[in-house]
């Protein structure tokens, strides 16, 4: 029982997406010829880390803050149910963070060696960056999350740092279109977000948790959803018009099949308890986007 509260707490079905920018740029770096496994393995790793960070920090936040509370749709929180108390999760979030920032030293070290040390800096102050982050969404007064900024954080983070990012580690520089698959992973991961907020629009309000949401109203939020969507796609079909190499790079729409079913189910939604397992089906279409634009460079 124990292990499972942590296991809860740690909401492992999130991972997919968070590694979701990670794989692509592993793929577009094999299509490069400058893949390296152990870069790969360690990247993977970090991502991970920050992601648990994450569903933790939120843990700790929306307890204290009493966001998690019983008018909340979503999965039961382990703070809000009295499973882990706020001392024990902010212990493991600092074992996180340890955990996490040394494997992230050693992503950067294999990264760079002995060279560069001006990249092995700013890789390590975005690292840094990135756990602040992590914690900051829902924890202190100054929660950007509360404030509607969760948005352009996910993107920032899941989507440009975690492609771009990732690639730069590999090919030591950044080719201006590799900001094109960055921006169709980062905007899935704001939409499912988006979605998140959706579902929990009126807890939200209750609370004093303005997200994006809350600020523009559910009808609004829909057209928002939309956007998110078809621009992903819009990029991923830029990126491989301007590098064409064969048939197979189209082999991520499959993963669009779903997402746009998806997209028909939100915008004829009426209740926000339904949106819930809408989550899962655009996290895993996220994951399965990804995979499949990666094969498609190596094909």
């Amino acid at each position: 029982m124990a292990q499972n509260k942590w296991i809860n707490a740690a909401r492992l079905r999130t991972l997919p997406l968070s590694v979701s920018g990670i794989i692509i740029a592993g793929f577009l770096a094999m299509a490069s010829d400058c893949f390296d496994p152990t870069i790969f393995f360690l990247a993977l790793l970090t991502t991970i880390g920050f992601q648990i960070l994450s569903n933790f920090a939120n843990d700790y936040g929306d307890g204290l803050k009493g966001t998690d509370n019983d008018q909340r749709i979503g999965p039961k929180r382990m703070i809000q149910t009295g499973a882990i108390s706020p001392a024990e999760m902010k212990k493991v979030m600092w074992i996180t963070i340890g955990i996490t920032l040394s494997i992230a030293t050693a992503l950067i070290y294999f990264s760079f060696k002995d060279s560069n040390l001006e990249y092995a800096l700013l890789f390590f102050a975005l690292g840094i960056a990135s756990i602040v982050a992590a914690i900051k969404y829902t924890v202190g007064k100054n929660a950007y999350g509360y404030a509607g900024f969760g948005d352009v954080f996910v993107f920032l983070f899941f989507g440009l740092l975690s492609v771009c990012g990732a690639y730069f580690l590999f090919a030591k520089e950044l080719p201006f279109d590799i900001f094109l698959p960055a921006f169709s992973v980062g905007l899935l991961s704001v939409g499912v977000l988006n979605l998140n907020n959706m579902r929990d629009i009126a807890s939200d309000k209750l609370s004093g948790k303005n997200t994006l949401v809350v600020k523009i109203g559910s009808e609004f939020a829909k057209y928002y959803h939309l956007y998110l969507l078809f621009s992903a796609f819009l990029f991923a079909l830029a990126y491989n018009a301007l590098n064409p190499r064969s048939y197979f790079q189209f082999l991520f729409i499959l993963a669009f099949i779903p997402i746009f079913i998806h997209a028909k189910r939100i915008w004829v939604n009426k209740s926000p308890k339904d949106l819930d397992p809408e989550l899962k089906k655009l996290a895993l279409s996220t994951f399965l986007f990804a995979v499949l634009f990666g094969i498609g460079q190596i094909l």
